[in-house]
């Protein structure tokens, strides 16, 4: 048997994959805004579909950076340095 990878290169693969996935587009949207509207779908996945509907349609919130507190300033405390001695 003759190894798929010897016929196909993994990067091209992965690029026919992404353009095959996004033919599907449409179709997905459809299902997840089905399922987030469907009241006899678990409320996990109702809130799971509206989640993912959410971030590709206005992206990911951002998530801020705090220090250990939870609020200021990130330090960074560099104790030893190695190299030019």
């Amino acid at each position: 048997m003759i190894s798929l990878k010897i016929l196909m290169p993994r990067k091209k693969v992965a690029v026919d994959l992404k353009s095959l996935a996004r033919t599907h587009t449409e179709t997905a949207v459809r299902v997840l805004a089905g399922i987030m509207r469907q009241p006899k779908a678990p409320a996990a996945a109702r809130v799971s579909a509206a989640g993912i509907l959410f971030d590709r349609g206005w992206g990911k919130a951002v998530q801020p950076h705090a220090g250990a507190d939870g609020e200021g300033d990130i330090r960074v405390t560099i104790r030893q340095m190695l190299g030019d001695e």
